[in-house]
């Protein structure tokens, strides 16, 4: 078996970050400049396609023998150039860097990888990349000096161009020396696996209505002016979007002194006693704009290929703190629910643009716009989306991993968690806590703390999660948190189980098996690589680099690791802690069901087109769209947890909603 090493440098005229990979590769003015390689980790070859210099007939064979694994860094990017001039590639001997490199903890860029993991100066990614690319590989603006062009060529500048080269071939070095450091923590076959239907269902990507698209951004426009307008004529200010000038203008209107004009602000003063018109009127205004927003509709169109679909929704182990995957381009992850009906009725006036009638049946313009976003994304005609769910998944997952057989019983039977946590809590029986019955306001405190105690949370993950605003007071909250864990001992334990174990394993080295899991250090001497690895029951592993105990505010030890912060983006020290592992764990076998259940789908011939966090939406045939048979798939066990108890539901339809 032989190992190709592959980087590619290319150009296109469709912007890569707002369209996608998908749409810059299939732009008629694609082309690849370079082709730089390795072979067995020989020495790196570089090919000039740009100046007319052709691949060796051996290489070109090679990109689609067996005989040969292909490795580079985001390997789908190669993989797709490659593939719109030789015909679409076997996936299966490809090898994506990127992702073992997330899949040990690590982060996405090239660059910051090879620095956290301390590579040397002359393995790393050099510096003078970005100012190249942005030379040769997009459309320069055209000026007298360059004598009108839109593109640089190697010609323009040689100098420049020979640096290029010398960048690419160090791109295909720092990728094999992050292979190498790597190499003893490797990916199992199954995630190799599922990677690579991960590549190909971003490769088949998601019909859009683009006539819904173009009539939610022209409404979008002209409600945008219309409101700003009307905010001009009533307050006379230049700006009325200005935060800064609207609340000096409502200071002086309200004789009040305000923070700030956030949506909760806003929302507080509305819900008073205003009694200035003008000011409320305003106050609208500005809650109106607030929800006008068309980026995501401006994102669909950004990214929408010539054939009406749009490809590359999802980053394979984008939260590699799990392996969960992450949105791009739309983001998919992070779309509102739709609570609009009837809803073909609101996408046929966006459509038709009018948007008189979309106010006077639907109320705010911008809301309705805003909750028709997950509708965009349609079948083609003669097809139909189904979409399932895995129902409740995180907390059967919770209750599995910990033995809460009470919780156990409820996912293998009724199913209604909140009713019987609420039972448990507050000692009512389960058949009272229904519609009309006093004891129904019990399921409020249930749900609650389900959706926000799992993982250690206390009185401000009430709070975060929305208590307040549920009609639950601030001082019942604490009666919550203890009810909740006394009912819940199992997992209360697991979490001090959890931190106990973690702390164990980094001082003593030696691995602790706490229920279906498996805590080790394993580490890499000679590549200065540490990490405590958590084995899920799937196999797969978590991994945390270069562990360490520190001290906490309460002078107890704390787990840190060294991990990308998910605010800065940046590769620091993070403390964790055993709330936050059960979390990890847990969002990650929820994950790990999710991948197989999509496999199960794939080899069942239904094809999904994208999936968001525990639900999976499939294109197929009218014929063939039976939400029974896609939710049994879901539902059946898995083979690395068998007694986990899941379930799923959805819907059939002609466009993607959220009930």
């Amino acid at each position: 078996m032989h190992h190709l090493s592959i980087d590619l440098e290319t150009y296109s005229s469709v912007p890569i970050a707002k369209a996608g990979a998908q749409k810059y590769i299939q732009s008629p003015d694609f082309e690849i400049l370079l082709f730089a390689y390795s072979l067995d980790g020989g020495d790196v070859q570089i090919i000039d396609l740009a100046q007319g210099e052709l691949l060796p007939q051996w290489l070109a064979s090679a990109l689609s023998d067996p005989q040969y694994i292909k490795h580079a860094y985001n390997a789908s990017f190669e993989w797709g150039c490659l593939s719109k001039f030789m015909g679409t590639l076997p996936i299966d001997q490809w090898r994506c860097t990127m992702f073992h490199g997330l899949y040990c903890g690590y982060t996405a860029g090239l660059d910051a990888t090879g620095k956290a993991l301390g590579l040397p100066a002359d393995k790393q990614k050099l510096s003078t990349g970005k100012a190249l690319i942005r030379y040769f590989c997009v459309p320069c603006a055209p000026t007298k000096t360059n004598g009108g062009r839109t593109r640089n060529y190697p010609r323009h500048d040689p100098a420049k161009w020979a640096l290029f080269k010398e960048y690419c071939i160090g791109d295909v070095t720092t990728e094999m020396e992050i292979l190498h450091r790597l190499e003893n923590f490797p990916v199992p076959p199954e995630l190799e696996k599922q990677w690579q239907t991960d590549v190909l269902i971003n490769a088949r990507g998601v019909a859009v209505d683009m006539d819904m698209v173009r009539g939610a951004l022209w409404i979008g426009e002209t409600t945008r002016d219309q409101l700003t307008d009307e905010a001009v004529t009533l307050s006379g200010l230049d700006n009325p979007n200005s935060v800064k000038q609207l609340m000096q203008w409502l200071e002086e209107e309200l004789d009040e002194e305000l923070t700030d004009l956030r949506k909760d602000t806003v929302s507080r003063l509305l819900n008073g006693n205003l009694t200035n018109d003008t000011a409320r009127r305003m106050l609208e205004i500005r809650q109106e704009l607030g929800k006008t927003s068309t980026k995501k509709y401006n994102a669909i169109e950004a990214a929408v290929c010539a054939d009406g679909r749009v490809r590359g929704l999802l980053q394979f182990y984008g939260a590699n703190r799990t392996g969960r995957w992450a949105g791009r381009l739309v983001q998919v992850q992070n779309l509102p629910r739709t609570y609009v009906e009837p809803l073909p009725l609101a996408r046929d006036l966006v459509k038709r643009r009018e948007t008189a009638s979309l106010r006077a049946l639907f109320g705010s313009v911008p809301d309705t716009l805003s909750q028709l976003i997950r509708t965009s994304f349609i079948a083609e005609p003669g097809n139909a989306l189904v979409d399932a769910d895995f129902s409740a998944i995180e907390a059967r997952v919770i209750s599995w991993l910990a033995g809460e057989s009470w919780r156990l019983d409820v996912f293998r039977t009724h199913g209604k968690i909140y009713e019987a946590s609420a039972s448990q809590m507050f000692g009512v029986p389960l058949e009272r806590i229904k519609k009309g019955n006093p004891e129904y306001a019990l399921r409020q405190k249930g749900k609650v703390a389900e959706l926000a105690l799992g993982y250690q949370g206390s009185t401000g993950a009430l709070i975060k999660m929305g208590a307040l605003d549920m009609g639950l007071t601030e001082a019942e909250l604490p009666d919550i948190v203890n009810r909740w864990r006394d009912a819940n001992k199992r997992i209360r334990d697991l979490w001090y189980s959890m931190e106990a174990a973690a702390v164990q394993v980094i001082q003593t080295g030696q691995p602790v098996g706490l229920r279906s899991l498996v805590l080790a250090r394993e580490m890499d001497a000679g590549n200065n690589l540490d990490f405590l690895t958590i084995r899920l029951p799937s196999g797969r592993k978590l991994y945390y680099a270069h562990p360490s105990l520190g001290q906490n505010q309460w002078g107890k030890p704390s787990i840190t690791y060294m991990g990308m912060d998910q605010t800065t983006k940046k590769w620091k020290l993070i403390e964790t802690y055993g709330g936050k592992l059960v979390e990890n764990c847990v969002q990650a076998i929820a994950r790990d069901c999710l991948a197989e259940a999509i496999e199960r789908l794939e080899a069942a011939n239904y094809p999904v087109v994208f999936h968001v966090h525990d639900e999976v939406v499939v294109e197929c045939t009218a014929e063939r769209a039976s939400l029974d048979d896609i939710a049994a798939i879901m539902g059946q066990p898995v083979s690395w947890a068998p007694d986990l108890p899941l379930g799923a539901d959805g819907w059939v339809g002609a466009f993607y909603k959220k009930d």
